[in-house]
């Protein structure tokens, strides 16, 4: 066997202190937890891979980005053990080569480096010496061929999951430069969005500068200019500018695997096109530094949630949007939601959307006069993300949130579920409606640190005035 590290080197990924706080989760002192890597594998009919991306559970246990790796930690010894794929020589001309034993001990923070080929061996012994110890596994495709007498493939995602939403020093610090590279690419496109004339442009120049600042894309560029901001998740970006009164760009950059999540809304020309617009944006602006300045541990991202909901309501009311009822009334059929379909915010860390599958409990509670309970009117159950679905615990210290309010103008949506449905049509003025449809959508997005006493806002790219003066500045210097 290789030889062994004497402690978790700390300027390393923290993967050791990971499995502990894994394995302290399971609560099985004598588990053997098995975490698959990636396969690098061809793309069907042709001789390119596919696009290939580390499993983010067996990273958050590893810190290994290397594709055809596993990872074995036994919990009685303490020992993490990392196997890695051995180098084929006939390979290295084509693709380079993988770590060494002794390179991949000195990378990672793991106990052992071992070959692939001695896994089955190690496992089979493992199961000699503990014939009533349960073998942990994430899903039930990643068994291996050898019959363990007890597998566990329910707890242990369960388990990463609830680790995963508390991040340590070093995955903070991760998101920071994720964020920090992310104002980068940000500002570039506000620079620059004069010279634009298609939003390909804007995502061209957002990944050229993530990839020149040694990061990369924590997700495809969303950038929308007009109606194209009311599809939430709108990818295409290959649309003419000419014409268009906004611009929605939800981008961020990914550092060491962690992502950042940033979205910024402002005037193509850098000053507001119309009242509607300008409008729209001071209560979507109102509706985030509200829900930013209530955050710390112990509260409900589901009450903050509702209490965005609250803003929207009484903002599109005071614009005639919104009519013939009271904000509780409007919040009670749910039809705000038309507006603002999405939830508030998510984690964020390994995944753009971390960790969904925390364990829930049941919730109710009042905000405003309006009731929160677990079948929340603004908020589907279904695609709600941690934490804001109702039965989601209270934000904790070093828990990474978004918050991203947003009203949209999404055609196919109000005209499909809202102005024909009598639920929903008697609130909706559909000719002071139609005097926004131009603007599109306006979401603005930071990813907040949750601290001891209160919070931090890890996301420093311009917004509001200071990015439209971004865009002016450039216009005017004609850089």
């Amino acid at each position: 066997m290789a030889p062994a590290r004497s402690c978790t080197i700390v300027d390393k990924y923290p993967a050791k202190q990971h499995a502990q706080a894994v394995a302290a989760r399971l609560g099985d002192p004598d588990a053997l937890i098995y975490l698959l890597g990636q396969y690098d594998l061809p793309s069907e009919d042709s001789d390119q891979s596919r696009a290939w991306k580390q499993r983010r559970y067996f990273y958050y246990c590893s810190g290994v980005n290397v594709p055809d790796c596993c990872l074995l930690y036994d919990v009685s010894k303490d020992e993490l053990v990392l196997y890695i794929p051995a180098i084929r020589p006939e390979r290295v001309v084509w693709t380079g080569r993988g770590p060494t034993i002794q390179e991949a001990l000195e990378m990672y923070d793991v106990d052992h480096v071992r070959l692939n080929s001695q896994l089955f061996d190690d496992l089979d012994l493992w199961k000699t010496k503990n014939p009533d110890s349960t073998f942990y596994i994430l899903h039930p495709d990643h068994r291996p061929t050898i019959e363990f007498p007890k597998v566990d493939d329910e707890k242990l995602q369960v388990a990463i999951d609830q680790c995963r939403t508390v991040k340590d020093a070093h995955e903070v610090g991760l998101i920071r430069e994720a964020n920090r590279v992310s104002t980068i690419c940000h500002e570039a496109v506000l620079k620059n969005i004069h010279r634009f004339t298609n939003e390909s442009q804007v995502a061209g120049v957002f990944t050229y500068a993530a990839i020149s600042n040694f990061a990369e894309l924590a997700y495809p560029v969303i950038a929308g200019g007009g109606e194209h901001a009311a599809e939430l998740h709108y990818t295409k970006c290959n649309a003419p500018l000419k014409g268009r009164q906004l611009l929605c760009i939800d981008a961020g950059a990914e550092v060491g695997l962690y992502a950042s999540d940033v979205t910024r809304t402002f005037p193509i020309s850098g000053s507001w096109p119309s009242e509607e617009s300008k409008a729209i944006y001071a209560i979507v602006q109102e509706m985030q530094e509200t829900c930013i300045s209530l955050l710390k541990p112990g509260v409900k991202m589901i009450t903050l949630h509702v209490l965005a909901h609250s803003i929207a309501i009484k903002g599109l009311l005071k614009l005639g949007i919104l009519h013939n009822g009271s904000p509780s009334e409007i919040y009670a059929a749910g039809t705000s939601r038309g507006f603002f379909p999405h939830g508030l915010g998510h984690h964020v860390g390994l995944e753009v959307h971390d960790v969904n599958n925390i364990p829930t409990m049941r919730y109710r509670s009042t905000i405003n006069d309006l009731i929160i309970e677990d079948e929340c009117p603004v908020l589907d159950s279904k695609i709600a993300l941690a934490p804001c679905a109702p039965r989601q615990p209270s934000l904790e210290e070093n828990m990474v949130v978004t918050i991203e309010p947003g009203i949209y103008f999404s055609r196919y949506e109000l005209n499909r579920a809202y102005i024909y449905d009598p639920t929903h049509s008697k609130f909706i003025n559909k000719d002071v409606l139609n005097k926004y449809w131009a603007v599109g959508g306006v979401r603005i997005e930071d990813d907040i640190l949750i601290t001891m006493n209160g919070h931090e806002n890890l996301t420093t790219t311009p917004k509001g005035e200071a990015a439209n003066k971004m865009i002016r500045d450039a216009m005017s210097a004609k850089v």
